[in-house]
């Protein structure tokens, strides 16, 4: 359905410009999710900021996420009481990984931001991005986290979802925004012709250029 992350943006900004021209801050999940709000970043003459979200994965079998963790005042932990029950993750086990989990989130932020601040969001349009959702984990902790700190309005944003999820969303974001939604699924990347890693570079340099500053006493967007 799409080419690469920048061709699912510029289509997902398009389904987006009514917002343009208000006082909109676009949250990109990383890595993957950034090139795809920086295109929405770019048509809404938005900023762009992170919202930071690991995965807590099983202690045997990491790849299954049995919760997540998401950074922002105070963290918003979600956890999959299911999948912990059925892969015998005790709170003892949950808690440990989660706290190794919180002090990545503090590593990356200062890789990726060094000492910029987080975008302040209380009485603006919040528009949380990434390039797909599966089981849709990570975007119910990183939502929570944008809400806990007080938009006005709580968009979420993406190219490509199943339905079974964005129906789980309902509730949890004010709007919901996908272009597509086939079934069956399989994977976020099965919908992109190039779904190659994001590198850390490419998140560094489009943070940096989509960048917020004081102007006059509002934050207005930086263009470099």
């Amino acid at each position: 359905m799409f080419h690469d992350r920048k061709d699912a943006g510029r289509r997902l900004a398009n389904a987006l410009s009514g917002f343009k021209g208000q006082n909109c801050v676009v949250l990109a999940l990383p890595r993957g999710g950034v090139p795809v709000g920086a295109e929405v970043a770019t048509a809404l003459d938005a900023p762009l900021d992170l919202l930071l979200v690991r995965k807590i994965g099983a202690p045997r079998q990491p790849e299954l996420a049995v919760g997540s963790v998401v950074d922002g005042g105070e963290p918003i932990i979600v956890r999959d009481e299911r999948i912990m029950d059925m892969t015998g993750t005790s709170d003892a086990a949950f808690d440990t990984i989660c706290a190794r989990e919180l002090k990545e989130i503090e590593r990356r932020r200062k890789f990726y931001l060094g000492s910029r601040r987080p975008a302040d969001l209380e009485g603006r349009i919040a528009i949380v991005v990434d390039d797909g959702l599966a089981t849709g984990n990570t975007m119910r902790a990183a939502l929570k986290g944008a809400r806990q700190r007080k938009p006005a309005l709580l968009v979420l944003a993406v190219p490509v979802a199943p339905p079974s999820t964005l129906a789980e969303f309902r509730g949890e974001a004010d709007r919901i925004v996908c272009l597509e939604t086939p079934e069956p699924f399989g994977s976020v990347g099965y919908f992109y012709e190039n779904f190659e890693q994001t590198e850390d570079e490419e998140v560094i340099t489009l943070l940096a250029r989509h960048a917020e500053k004081p102007h006059g006493g509002k934050f207005k967007h930086a263009r470099m």
